[in-house]
């Protein structure tokens, strides 16, 4: 099962190591990719993003100092093609983490959304 679900993460990511504790403890198998060594390639966002349900500028780490250093205005002005383009050259500018399942992806660590997606057997 671990082949259906990826998990793009940065190690040095409190939201991610909750993410992977919350997978972890409910016995979920997964792949990790490092977001920052592999970004998501345009293709990849290009199919992921409208399977997440939000738009391409949600899924800009807004707090992270990728986007401080492109800034705000920059982005503000920037298309959707350009914000795709530089999400795939830069894993930080990404929010995360990015959880792909053959259901859903989700954007972000949001416990009711693995909920939805993981609900404990029994339950």
């Amino acid at each position: 099962m671990s082949d259906d679900i990826l998990v793009l993460a940065y190690s040095g990511c409190d939201t991610c190591k909750k993410a992977l504790k919350w997978l972890e403890a409910r016995g979920v198998s997964y792949t990790t990719r490092a977001i920052v060594d592999q970004p998501p390639t345009v293709a990849e966002l290009r199919q992921w993003i409208p399977q997440s349900g939000v738009s391409v500028r949600k899924w800009l780490n807004t707090s992270g100092q990728s986007y401080r250093a492109l800034g705000k205005e920059k982005i503000d002005a920037a298309s959707d093609t350009e914000l795709l383009e530089w999400l795939a050259k830069d894993g930080k500018l990404v929010k995360r983490p990015v959880l792909v399942t053959k259901k859903a992806v989700t954007v972000g660590f949001k416990p009711e959304a693995y909920e939805a997606l993981f609900p404990l057997h029994g339950s």
